[in-house]
């Protein structure tokens, strides 16, 4: 019953994101709808979580970046669903959901300095960018690199930085960091990121293949440099790219 509504309640977003004049109200209703699943998800798995809501500075911006300017044109209607969307070349946008609760367990603040690897689109690191001091992302598909450049410079976010490069031997002009999001799903942790997190600092990583469940970890890097890693959640990522 609860998949039902909820799928009704897509619906009625889409219908009323077609009547004329009326797109800027449309995709705020949608957006509050997200919201609303979301704190809903973050309840059915807080159990794996250790938490039972979000932030509100983490909610704030979940609710107020533009995920439909993330988007192909052609899939506008649903950029406010709970759920991966295709951006081409075989990659997704990541669910809100997922969006929010990995940006959470970060931890992230003002003074942050984080490393995405796997830009996409761009909505994950323009998340990012309204939390932390400044964001270094790497993607390897180049055209993809292109366009979230572009599509970021035009919608403001002066504190992001991208380059197109593999993302396994991450960006060590920019470090160390405070923090590290991996937004591809690795068959290990790469050793370079781990040397270029700061003492003190996370991150977090979908691990596991296409054909087998993936584990979302936060791994914590402790001041003496050891390493503790929690398994939250069985996630599903698109696999991490590159020559090695």
């Amino acid at each position: 019953m609860k998949y039902i509504a909820r799928l009704q309640l897509a619906i009625i977003a889409v219908y009323i994101s077609c009547i004329p004049g009326y797109a800027i109200e449309s995709y705020e209703l949608q957006r509050k709808q997200m919201i609303a699943e979301i704190i809903q998800d973050v309840v059915e798995t807080s159990h794996y979580l250790g938490i039972k809501t979000l932030d509100r500075k983490v909610l704030h911006v979940m609710s107020s970046v533009p995920r439909h300017e993330f988007v192909p044109k052609n899939n506008k209607s649903n950029a406010y669903l709970n759920h991966a969307l295709p951006i081409g070349h075989g990659q997704t946008i990541s669910q809100p959901y997922i969006v929010a609760i990995m940006t959470q367990l970060l931890n992230l603040d003002s003074t942050s300095v984080v490393l995405e690897i796997g830009t996409g689109s761009g909505y994950q690191a323009a998340v990012l960018a309204e939390l932390a001091a400044n964001v270094y992302s790497i993607e390897i598909i180049e055209p993809l690199a292109k366009q979230a450049i572009i599509r970021l410079d035009r919608l403001g976010y002066k504190n992001v930085k991208i380059k197109h490069a593999d993302g396994y031997y991450g960006w060590a002009q920019h470090a160390p960091y405070d923090a590290i999001m991996v937004t591809a799903a690795a068959s290990h942790v790469p050793p370079s990121l781990i040397k270029q997190l700061k003492p003190g600092g996370q991150i977090i990583i979908p691990v596991g293949s296409r054909f087998m469940t993936q584990q979302l970890l936060l791994i914590n890097k402790q001041e003496n440099n050891k390493l503790t890693t929690r398994q939250i959640l069985p996630v599903r990522f698109v696999p991490f790219t590159g020559d090695h």
